[in-house]
């Protein structure tokens, strides 16, 4: 492809030795670097890409795009743009003919509860007879394609997620539904991706090592409903929110009603909530004419899941799940939400709810006689919280729970995990979760420090076992019969990283090997 032609893409940039030039590849790695590459420079989270440009060109680079000018006597084509990593995002779409174009994409973002959503909004839309693909901080789903996406939690970096839309094209696919995690949306990672519905699950404590403050939090949040106003428009397809009336202690759900869209609509799993009102945006350019609710009501929770009702402006619809967790009325509700957007039918949403079965590593039972184990992925206060609550609520012995915190992240979040665990549990074993180069004893004493402000005792209501293998089979040891044991904090992840190594590790396993 030439060079010009992706430049089109950029919505601004100036040139410096500027030629056409073939550009046979796009990358951010100097390592990958093949002749006829167009190699993007862009601040990383230690090393500047602009170090490397020598380098590229050496291995064959063509052209540079990048956020500075280093003095480097070079004479191939370099753009300077305002955002490498937005420009690299622009650019490989460009390079895959912009494939979200072709596709009606949902994204869906939030503290906790985005991949179980995800898994719902793609079964309800899937069910109605859709061919779906999924992006997840899981997977990548397309058609009998599954693809792991990396080790932790976050977005696919830009040239993956375009690769993957790309792909689905290819292979028929007809909804796009993507993770859009704070820190994708605030790295440009999913830039140049055309959203047509934007959901949210919530907005807790979580992310602040990187986004130092609730409010940069929320606004890396805030853009993907801020996209929805000048992604591309395609043929009968509204541009949607999905918005959390319930999410509103720190004001994020009036915050994010006032982003233009054409459509909103509200969920809700108070059934006070005054739905008849209709939501007047104040910035939008034109009044939103499309205001839409979905409230549950008579919800009832067991050991075999979940019963309720959700009220609609198209009438009620019943909904059944074998799902575990209150919490999950309001993922359901979001997912429902997409449906609405898409006007699935109300049999296809009840459907496709019901044949979601669980998420790996989302309150998952491994065990549930003579005392139960589950696996959950909770590791933040909030996701802790309702973790604990689902298990008080459907244990009839102790809540034995096992969690750490992860190293290089957020740290004032420990304390207050300490605090909920101190509060819901009767007994609290605490153990390494990713201490990557932090010290393990450091990040536990600071855990245990919440745990005493809310009364517990050392070696009698909590423990600290740093071998999180051994934390599991001490749990699992001291359960009686009608106890319930929940290992918190990896879930679905696969590895565990102490130092800057990644090590083989998977929660699930380590239950097995305990309980065997």
């Amino acid at each position: 492809m030439k060079l010009d032609s992706l430049l089109r893409a950029l919505p601004t940039y100036q040139i410096h030795n500027a030629h056409d030039v073939d550009i046979t590849q796009i990358t951010a790695d100097s390592r990958q670097v093949t002749p006829g590459a167009l190699f993007v420079a862009y601040p990383g989270v230690s090393v500047d890409g602009t170090r490397f440009i020598s380098d590229a060109i050496q291995r064959g680079a063509v052209a540079i795009v990048s956020h500075t000018a280093p003095a480097l006597p070079y004479s191939v084509p370099h753009i300077l743009v305002s955002d490498a990593r937005s420009a690299l995002a622009h650019l490989v779409a460009a390079w895959h003919d912009f494939p979200s174009r072709k596709l009606r994409v949902i994204g869906i973002t939030g503290t906790d509860g985005k991949t179980t959503t995800c898994t719902l909004a793609a079964s309800i839309l899937a069910t109605a007879g859709h061919k779906v693909g999924t992006i997840t901080t899981v997977a990548a789903t397309i058609g009998d394609q599954h693809i792991d996406t990396g080790l932790h939690t976050t977005t696919p970096d830009a040239p993956e997620i375009q690769r993957y839309l790309a792909q689905m094209v290819d292979a028929g696919v007809q909804y796009a539904v993507i993770e859009a995690t704070s820190e994708g949306l605030a790295q440009h990672r999913l830039d140049a991706v055309e959203f047509d519905i934007a959901a949210i699950t919530n907005i807790t404590h979580e992310h602040l090592y990187f986004h130092k403050t609730w409010e940069n939090y929320r606004d890396a949040k805030a853009m993907l409903f801020r996209s929805l106003a000048t992604s591309f428009r395609k043929p009968r397809t509204a541009k949607v929110a999905v918005l959390n009336a319930d999410d509103n202690e720190r004001g994020a759900f009036e915050y994010l009603r006032e982003i233009p869209a054409d459509q909103q609509i509200v969920y809700s799993i108070n059934p006070n909530f005054h739905a008849a009102r209709p939501i007047s945006n104040l910035h939008a350019s034109r009044p939103i004419s499309n205001y839409e609710f979905a409230i549950a009501r008579n919800i009832e929770h067991s050991i075999n899941g979940l019963r309720f009702t959700v009220a609609t402006p198209h009438g009620e619809l019943p909904i059944t799940s074998s799902m575990i967790g209150r919490f999950n009325v309001s993922n359901i509700l979001a997912a429902i939400g997409v449906g609405m957007a898409r006007r699935v039918p109300f049999d296809a949403m009840r459907e496709g709810v019901a044949k979601v079965k669980g998420v790996v590593g989302r309150m998952q039972t491994m065990q549930s006689e003579p005392f139960g184990v589950m696996v959950d992925f909770a590791h933040t206060p909030n996701a802790l919280r309702v973790a604990l609550e689902t298990a008080r609520e459907i244990t009839r012995g102790r809540v034995i729970v096992v969690f750490g915190c992860a190293g290089l992240r957020d740290v004032a979040k420990r304390a207050m995990m300490g605090q909920v665990a101190g509060k819901l549990a009767d007994q609290i074993v605490v153990t390494a979760e990713d201490p990557r180069t932090e010290s393990l004893a450091a990040i536990n004493a600071q855990i245990a420090e919440g745990l005493e402000k809310a009364k517990r005792l050392a070696s009698r209501d909590y423990f600290i076992v740093d071998d999180r293998a051994e934390a599991i089979a001490f749990a699992i040891k001291i359960a009686r019969s009608g106890d319930l044991v929940i290992v918190t904090g990896k879930g679905h992840e696969r590895s565990m990283c102490f130092g800057t190594t990644e090590y083989p590790w998977s929660d699930q396993e380590a239950v097995k090997a305990a309980l065997a």
